[in-house]
């Protein structure tokens, strides 16, 4: 159960810190940028689990990193799906 609160909180800052390096605007708020990396944590993650062999629990750098880069692609997407929308 901490393993899911963990990374519920971590996806938040992971979020937050993908916006800040992806400038722009983006259709959605904070709420949005917020789901869009707690959903990079867990696959950023679980990718970096599978190709660095990180084990899930506890701090692991490289499960940050790989968590920020899938926030980054699933922001990317999102924008794309947003402004194919408008």
């Amino acid at each position: 159960m901490m393993y899911w609160i963990g990374m519920f909180v971590a996806g938040l800052i992971v979020g937050v810190i993908a916006k800040l390096l992806m400038p722009g605007k983006d259709p959605g708020g904070f709420f949005v940028t917020g789901l869009i990396g707690i959903a990079g944590m867990f696959v950023g993650g679980f990718l970096s689990s599978l190709l660095f062999g990180v084990p899930r629990a506890g701090f692991q750098p490289s499960g940050y990193i790989g968590g920020i880069i899938g926030a980054l692609i699933l922001l990317y997407i999102y924008r794309l799906a947003m402004k194919s929308r408008t």
